[in-house]
């Protein structure tokens, strides 16, 4: 039986009171998961890794020279993602397994972050390895991560639960990477030799809070139970029946054509998003701004995006999901346009300010949409998609930075192609008929 484009759901009666969802041990276990793994995203992403890259090493290296290979290891691991990504969906829909895999890439994530204390100077290549295994983790458990929600959340929730997972993970990431910034100015007061160890022992501590915050969304997050059509069997003929199933999938999506043209938006503007996050750290270097500046004004951004990504969720429910999606859009077209005027310090400051405002709104909004597009019992293979486009965007973002930068050798410039991709993603998103609208009122 085809899927209908509009989910069979009950129409909703409001947002569920926080009371509510904030005594939910279910919520706030795997909203927990956004805390500790954050800090990755943060420290390691786009933070310390792509300054100490450029500083440790890569020494010897122009700027451009490491940009560009900064650019190549986030096109690399995205595009490996990419491609397991909704195999690895079906696969965990089919085994009851979203819990088993989301471990099993944290695990990889976690150690390879951890591993980075170990890598020497100038051995960039390694260090590029690690960075790449450890977002494969990231990613990897993103993916069953996302695909949990519709098992902690009802629809009418789905916003609120989704924004409480960003804000939190703005807030533990903004956390962690305080007191590893701390540990850099002041390495004497932690018993430390110098600025350098700080880092490599920062990137040690982001692996153990990652797998420690793990453990609640592992103990009190119910796995989706098996279908009747969906039996344990052996791992090849899994693997066999989770291909086939993978095909079935793109078909059914391609019906939900709804779903279907917002992954086509998603997949545009989430492309520009992306970008921001792993470069823009990168891009301030370039410039030549002071590194602590820019650490100060990544702290700016998790501690203004706690809050903001909570209030997004709250915003939806008062003006509609599209309208907040075409906001945070339509801001980030603006910060694009002004970060390629940047000349003094407080201009990254003010754009940081900007960007922690629709940043967890953009991302929390994109997720819990999709989620009440698809069929809940298949979220894993939904999601699956949803994160390969993810994926593949932040194979393009980074790919055409590192060329433009290249060619141009102007990173200015190399920021400004950004806009064609917001620019795209907002005016297919038009044609998107969003949950709010196949009911007739605001969620």
């Amino acid at each position: 039986m085809p899927y209908s484009d509009v989910p069979q759901k009950s129409k909703p009666s409001g947002p569920a009171p926080w009371s509510k969802l904030l005594k939910d041990k279910r919520v706030i276990s795997w909203a927990l998961y956004d805390w500790g793994n954050s800090a990755y995203a943060t420290t390691v992403m786009a933070g310390f890794f792509p300054i100490f890259f450029k500083q440790y090493w890569s020494v010897g290296s122009t700027a451009v020279e490491s940009t560009d290979k900064l650019g190549y290891a986030n096109s690399a691991a995205s595009f490996i993602l990419a491609m397991l990504s909704p195999l690895l969906g079906a696969l965990a829909d089919r085994s009851r397994g979203r819990k088993k895999l989301l471990l099993f890439f944290t695990f990889i994530g976690a150690v390879s972050a951890s591993s980075l204390y170990f890598v020497a100077k100038q051995e960039w290549a390694w260090a590029a390895a690690l960075y790449v295994f450890s977002s494969i983790g990231f990613f990897g458990g993103q993916s069953f991560y996302d695909a949990l929600l519709p098992s902690v959340a009802k629809p009418r929730e789905m916003d609120q639960v989704s924004g409480l997972g960003y804000g939190l993970g703005y807030l533990g990431g903004g956390v962690l990477f305080a007191l590893n910034v701390a540990m850099t100015l002041k390495p004497e007061l932690f018993g430390l030799i110098d600025s350098a160890q700080a880092v490599r022992v920062s990137f040690f501590m982001v692996g153990v809070w990652w797998m420690c915050f793990t453990i609640p969304l592992l103990c009190n997050v119910d796995e989706p139970g098996l279908t009747t059509a969906h039996k344990p069997v052996g791992l090849i003929q899994l693997t066999r029946d989770s291909i086939q199933e993978l095909i079935a999938t793109f078909k059914r999506l391609r019906e939900l054509k709804t779903a279907f043209l917002f992954l086509i938006a998603y997949f545009f503007y989430i492309d520009g998003v992306n970008t921001i996050i792993k470069m823009a750290v990168d891009y301030g270097m370039s410039l030549g701004f002071k590194t602590d500046s820019l650490i100060s004004a990544l702290l700016l951004v998790q501690f203004i995006g706690f809050p903001a990504a909570i209030g997004f969720s709250l915003l939806a429910t008062k003006i509609g999901a599209k309208k907040s999606l075409n906001l945070a859009i339509l801001i980030y077209v603006l910060v694009t346009i002004a970060a390629t005027g940047l000349q003094v310090e407080w201009h990254f400051y003010a754009l940081a300010c900007a960007i922690g405002l629709v940043q967890g709104g953009i991302q929390a909004l994109s997720r819990s949409i999709f989620g009440q597009l698809i069929p809940a019992e298949k979220s894993g293979e939904f999601f699956g998609f949803f994160n390969m486009l993810g994926r593949f965007s932040s194979v393009l973002g980074p790919l055409l930075i590192a060329v433009a930068a290249l060619i141009s050798d102007s990173p200015r410039i190399a920021m400004l192609s950004l806009i064609l991709l917001f620019a795209t993603g907002f005016v297919i998103l038009q044609k998107v008929k969003f949950p709010e609208d196949m009911h007739g009122q605001k969620r």
